[in-house]
């Protein structure tokens, strides 16, 4: 089963246009399916139009969240809800067609986890998204480890047990394939078209650019130091922690050896204190995140690892073959 999920905030124009297509394209596939909209509280006529469109077709369903809490919510509702086995989400604007979903689902097939859309030829502004945008995926490559040229699209398939081992919050969806990559997860790039909206305007602007930034900066810890941060607080803690107690110790035999330290070594002290003061915080803060990260994962019973599947002899007696 397939299940589409499109997140939407003022798309009344596109709705209709977007369920027509929507619909002749998965109903060529001739998979089982469901289409699930996510109302992110629009103030347009969006949700009504969704609502009529529920009383004739019972594969189509809405959710309508209470207020306006943003893509990566929106897109988290409808992964919690979806029932299928592999799950295509889009955005609701019509710049992603709908005729590329047979090309993500291809890729899905041949044994990949995600298939992620590639906005090879992009319409949008050079200067406000396309040259950003550039920038902020070569750094989050790198950062990840993740060879994909669009992060930030939402045009992408994913087998549904890979979300499964992926929390969202804030704005981290265009981060899956990263945080899916964690655990294992096997992603594949797929080129899809870019066509400009054919209505209304873009709730994306220059300013999402650096709130990018601080999300490639949370995804680098993430990725390299969530079950570890004492190796990330600590490796920036003990050289200043060494630095500071040599400064002191020096100054402190300097003392008991009848020299006056205010007035000849006043600078450094304030520079050693400071240091052991900088070094005990990184490392008081790693081992606070050590506690916090194993009280997450023992009180929610979650386990650090993903199993892609599982073979044995015991499995293939209880099934009958022997």
């Amino acid at each position: 089963m397939i299940s589409v999920v499109i997140p939407i905030h003022n798309e009344e124009p596109a709705i209709l246009p977007l369920y027509d297509r929507l619909t002749s394209v998965l109903e060529g596939l001739r998979k089982p399916y469901e289409i699930i909209f996510v109302d992110d509280a629009s103030t347009d006529r969006s949700f009504v139009l969704l609502a009529n469109l529920v009383e004739t077709d019972h594969r189509l369903k809405v959710i309508r969240l209470r207020r306006n809490f943003g893509q990566t919510a929106a897109l988290a509702a409808g992964f919690d809800d979806a029932q299928g086995e592999v799950i295509v989400s889009l955005d609701g604007d019509l710049q992603h067609e709908p005729e590329d979903i047979p090309a993500l689902l291809a890729r899905i097939d041949e044994g990949y986890d995600i298939a992620s859309g590639w906005r090879k030829n992009r319409v949008d502004n050079a200067v406000t998204r396309r040259i950003p945008s550039r920038i902020a995926n070569w750094l989050m490559s790198k950062v990840s480890g993740v060879d994909l040229h669009d992060f930030g699209t939402t045009f992408k398939a994913y087998r549904a047990e890979v979300l499964k081992d992926v929390n969202l919050y804030g704005e981290l969806h265009r981060f899956i394939p990263a945080l899916a990559s964690y655990y294992g997860a096997r992603v594949i790039e797929v080129p899809i078209r870019n066509v400009p909206r054919p209505s209304g305007a873009s709730h994306y602007g220059l300013g999402r650019t650096f709130r990018v930034l601080f999300d490639i900066i949370t995804i680098r810890f993430l990725l390299s130091y969530f079950t570890r941060p004492m190796h990330f607080f600590g490796k920036y803690g003990l050289p200043p922690l060494g630095v500071g107690g040599a400064i002191l110790t020096y100054l402190f035999f300097y003392k008991i050896t009848g020299h006056e330290l205010m007035i000849d070594h006043g600078p450094l002290l304030i520079a050693g204190a400071l240091l052991m003061f900088f070094g005990l915080t990184m490392i008081s803060t790693g081992l606070l995140g050590e506690l916090i990260m194993r009280t997450y994962f023992e009180s929610q019973g979650r386990r650090i690892y993903a199993i892609r599947e599982t073979r044995s002899r015991r499995d293939q007696v209880r099934g009958g073959t022997r």
